[in-house]
């Protein structure tokens, strides 16, 4: 029997099913095949099942091995923020164009799926030549123990958080200490990557998920989400392996998550009276104990709460396409707004930044809301927030459709080239993934609300700061993680001498 026979004979070796992103497009194929099903009994069935393959297209075009895991999130984000508005319809069977904003939310849904597919574009012209990190830079990360890991994560919270207390003392400077305070996402994906890759420290993942729960839960915005959205961006990093047990963590992660979203939505009103002392105030008051011990006694009491209106209170506020389409309506009778005063403003806040201009007059959403969408701000000025119009709207103001779409496509390629930037960096790669996931959430995370000036200016303002601490800040911290590691390795080989050496003389 030849060799040959042998090789064709001998059984195939399985190839373990790993998360990377054609595991996520075909799993966004299988979604869209079933919302599909779902479409005929949709007020909306064209745009429910036209909308439900947007991710898989996404992933599609800008879906590329090299492509940094956060740029998954944020062009997903804000294709759930616009599909939503099917989920809405579902929910009270009322078609879009029917609602209170008018017939132009269907324009403005369509609108904002085109801008959705326009950004992955613009990812992949810029990120999909990008090269693969070296041997020695992809496989860095293995060598750091879990301990030292959680270590450089507190020590990242702790920045993290006199960054903002900084902010208090000195408001001109907040824009570069938002990107500082955002350093502990960096150091939260390296510990959750370097867990999953070698499958040890499982004690100090869950530390961490604690640790940021409650942190999220005791402030004001419940930021609690954050967490087990690195968490999966850390898994997607890393190619962790898929297998049934993985799937039934995900499964349980993802409904621990709804849950917490809910209770939250139905508790976070009077939860913000309780921490500020008022209705009209965002300047916390209450000790921590008391926040925590009013938030315990909602879960305590957790049967009284009315889950079918939560649930319809944490989806609606998602669907921001009627904001969209009532500036649209108010642009067909106001053609003054196509005057390029949205992109001008954005450019001088820019160009101005307020440690530099500290006399500069701070952006109001509200005020831009007002003027655009011709909106009632008096709920949002009752509960002391701000509501914005979203850069996709503005976008449209000032060049209209598909003008806008050259408008979004340029944002894109300036995020993309940052991102692209950052992955070439002389890093460990797991570094370079932490730092993008960090740029990315300070100018993603609110995905299509945030108004055009705050995405520019966040975009150059974190740019600048974290390519700052990757020259001065971050070998440091690298070479004590790689020290600490190296120190490690010394004892177990030791260790291991140690025993060979008692085995020895045991067998003479």
């Amino acid at each position: 029997m030849t060799i040959t026979s042998l090789a064709v004979r001998a059984p195939l070796a399985r190839v373990p099913v790993r998360l990377d992103h054609v595991l996520l497009r075909r799993a966004f194929l299988v979604l869209g095949l079933a919302l599909v099903l779902v479409a005929p009994f949709s007020p909306d069935p064209i745009e429910f099942a036209a909308g439900a393959f947007v991710p898989w297209l996404v992933l599609r075009i800008a879906g590329t091995p090299t492509l940094p895991a956060a740029v998954v999130y944020y062009l997903l984000w804000q294709w759930l923020q616009i599909y939503a508005r099917t989920m809405v319809g579902l929910t009270d069977g009322e078609e879009m164009g029917r609602g209170l904003f008018g017939p132009w939310v269907v324009n403005a849904y369509w609108y904002m799926l085109a801008s959705v597919i326009v950004l992955a574009l613009a990812m992949r012209a810029v990120l999909g030549s990008a090269r693969p990190p070296t041997p020695r830079h992809a496989t860095a990360h293995l060598a750091w123990r879990p301990a030292d890991l959680f270590q450089f994560y507190l020590a990242a919270l702790l920045i993290s958080t006199v960054g903002r207390l900084l902010v208090d003392f000195i408001p001109a400077i907040d824009q570069p200490m938002e990107a500082v305070a955002r350093i502990k996402i960096i150091a939260l994906l390296m510990l959750f990557g370097g867990v999953l890759s070698v499958n040890k420290g499982v004690g100090f993942l869950l530390g961490a998920v604690m640790v940021e729960l409650v942190i999220g839960f005791s402030g004001l915005l419940g930021d609690f989400r954050s967490v087990f959205i690195i968490l999966f961006i850390s898994a997607l990093a890393v190619r962790i392996r898929w297998t049934a047990v993985t799937s039934i963590l995900v499964g349980a992660a993802a409904i621990l998550l709804v849950v917490l979203a809910l209770f939250w939505t139905s508790v976070k009103s009077e939860y913000r009276e309780v921490a500020t002392g008022s209705d009209d105030s965002q300047n916390v008051k209450m000790s921590l104990d008391t926040r925590l011990g009013y938030l315990g006694g909602r879960v305590v009491s957790a049967g009284d709460i009315d889950w079918s209106l939560a649930s319809y209170a944490l989806l609606n506020p998602l669907a921001y396409v009627d904001i969209f389409g009532s500036v649209i309506g108010v642009k067909l009778v106001s053609p003054e707004q196509g005057d390029f005063r949205q992109w001008s403003d954005a450019l001088a806040h820019v160009f101005q930044p307020r440690f530099l201009f500290p006399g500069k007059q701070a952006l109001s959403d509200t005020e831009v809301f007002v003027r655009l969408a011709r909106g009632d701000s008096s709920e949002q000025m009752r509960s002391a927030t701000s509501i914005s119009v979203g850069y996709l709207s503005e976008n449209y103001v000032d060049l209209g459709f598909p003008g806008m779409l050259v408008g979004v496509f340029m944002i894109g390629l300036v995020v993309a080239g940052a991102c692209r930037y950052f992955m070439a960096m002389p890093l460990p790669w797991i570094v370079r993934e932490g730092v993008v996931l960090a740029f990315i959430y300070a100018i993603g995370n609110n995905g299509v609300e945030i108004s055009l000036p705050k995405l520019l200016g966040g975009t150059v303002m974190t740019f600048v700061v974290y390519a700052l601490l990757i020259k001065f800040a971050f070998p440091t911290a690298l070479r004590w993680l790689d020290s600490r590691a190296a120190v490690a390795r010394q004892l177990e080989l030791r260790r291991q001498q140690t025993r060979a050496a008692l085995n020895n003389g045991l067998l003479k």
